[in-house]
């Protein structure tokens, strides 16, 4: 992915946390939970399972340093472009887009929606309309989940553009998707339909509103290409394997669970593929009403 020379967002700051949480080594289970995590899980759900995650990458602290400089410039300038498309999608429809907020913080970190840790992973907030991330999780995600590659991109970028950029690039445009959703009313309707209906029929919709975060970060990529043609061949594939990763029946197996539909409050891997694809196909945010009346 290409994405050094680029403007980076002023909505990006950092925020010092109580230090980091202290664990042994990642597991397949908790590598699972994480990769769960990252994809709009509720916050104050994962703070309840106390999963507490460590790199154990042997890092020394300028090596850290480094990566972490390299991390905070990279997530500037992919909120950047997410800023630009989604105001000019916005325009389009007459409108004006609101731009969200990014905290990078370091171990725990308060926000409108509660206190958070390293073991949430990315979360958007709507009470403060703010993406929350971990400063180690692009560490993690390269060195321990099997997502990133270390491999040179083919655009000539040094190393430090490793393949997997666009996999983070996902994570970032996916939360910034839940924006999207909170400035449409979407959100708000979610919340108070789930009020009004069964467990199983809130999961359905916490599905339907994760699929369209998909969607919608496929048609952040599609029309962030024709803006600047920032993707590299291999870059789309890595989406993809990112979404399939993520998905509930996935990781019920991964953790040698039963899959059970009822219980989905991510959906299957193939509906995330499918969606964030379909996104990408149209560029068109009217492809990903994911909802159909279900609202």
């Amino acid at each position: 992915m290409k994405w050094k020379g680029r403007r980076g967002s002023s909505n990006v700051r950092s925020s010092k946390g109580g230090g980091k949480m202290i664990g042994g080594s990642i597991g397949g289970i908790i590598i699972a939970g994480i990769l769960w995590l990252v994809f709009g899980m509720n916050p104050m759900t994962a703070l309840q399972t106390g999963q507490a995650v460590t790199g154990g990458s042997g890092e020394t602290s300028t090596e850290a340093a480094t990566s972490t400089d390299r991390d905070t410039q990279f997530v500037k300038v992919v909120l950047a472009d997410t800023e630009a498309v989604w105001h000019q999608i916005f325009e389009e429809a007459n409108s004006t887009y609101q731009e969200p907020s990014l905290i990078l913080f370091d171990g725990q970190v308060s926000s409108a929606c509660g206190s958070a840790s390293s073991a949430t992973g990315p979360f958007y907030c709507p009470a403060d309309q703010t993406i929350y991330i971990d400063t180690s999780f692009f560490v993690e995600m390269r060195q321990n989940l099997g997502i990133l590659g270390d491999q040179q991109g083919s655009g000539g970028q040094d190393n430090e553009g490793k393949a997997g950029d666009f996999a983070q690039a996902y994570v970032i445009s996916h939360e910034v998707g839940h924006h999207v959703q909170t400035l449409l009313g979407i959100t708000q309707q979610v919340n108070e339909a789930s009020r009004q209906v069964t467990r199983t029929e809130a999961n359905r919709l916490s599905v339907l509103q994760e699929l369209q975060a998909d969607c919608f970060a496929g048609v952040w990529a599609q029309r962030n290409q024709q803006r600047v043609q920032f993707l590299e061949p291999g870059d789309i594939d890595e989406a993809i394997n990112a979404a399939g990763q993520i998905g509930d029946d996935r990781l019920a197996r991964a953790s040698g669970g039963e899959v059970v539909p009822d219980n989905f409050t991510h959906s299957t891997s193939q509906q995330r593929i499918e969606w964030f694809s379909r996104g990408l196909e149209s560029g068109n945010v009217q492809s990903c009403d994911t909802f159909s009346g279900a609202l």
